[in-house]
């Protein structure tokens, strides 16, 4: 006889309900729904992104793979300990829609358990959605300033999609060049050249 599918509801692990720290957020794993970030020891749960936002921040992931140097690799959609504060406090932890980390960055995840964390980071991307326009903006560009993440870049996807580009300056935070809806060229953080005008194709 042909056991009935499980039709009871799914009970979802218990969160705690006090501030958490990073290590804690670790240890929730997955979510069932969206994702979460952790700011200030609070839960940020956002939800998933459209189509649209998926295919640029892959498409972003494969034009900088094909020109990273061998110490770097890209790792889509991570969490990041941006170590802001000290291990027993309420903590950050942001999910950026892509990373540039050093290659040993996964190693070490993988042997001491953990998340990846800020001083293993060269460069942050996020790709704007409507919900997180003023939060990647505002919110994460001083969060990742001072984490000491020395790029971030930011796709908007309005018409034209555009990149701009940021980098630390010292005590001023990020610096921002003008947003480039063609193609963007740097030599720093390392020599690329990014086809910004096919992103979304």
């Amino acid at each position: 006889m042909t056991a009935l599918p499980d039709r009871s509801p799914r009970r979802l692990p218990a969160v705690p309900t006090g501030r958490l720290t990073v290590a804690q957020y670790a240890a929730l794993g997955e979510t069932e729904d969206g994702f979460t970030e952790l700011v200030e020891g609070r839960l940020i749960v956002s939800p998933s992104p459209l189509g649209d936002h998926n295919v640029v921040g892959f498409n972003l992931a494969t034009q900088l793979a094909g020109q990273l140097p061998d110490e770097l690799e890209v790792i889509l959609d991570v969490d990041v300990d941006l170590e802001l504060v000290p291990p027993d406090e309420p903590g950050f932890v942001r999910r950026p829609d892509l990373v540039v980390v050093h290659r040993g960055a996964r190693k070490r995840q993988r042997v001491e358990g953990g998340l990846i964390k800020a001083s293993e980071v060269v460069l942050v991307v996020e790709v704007l959605s409507p919900s997180s326009r003023r939060v990647d903006y505002h919110a994460k560009r001083h969060e990742y300033a001072d984490a000491g993440i020395p790029f971030y870049w930011i796709a908007d996807l309005d018409e034209p999609v555009s990149l701009a580009a940021l980098h630390l300056a010292g005590a001023f935070g990020y610096q921002e060049a003008p947003a480039e809806t063609g193609i963007f060229e740097a030599v720093r953080p390392f020599p690329l050249k990014i086809q910004v005008d096919r992103l979304i194709d």
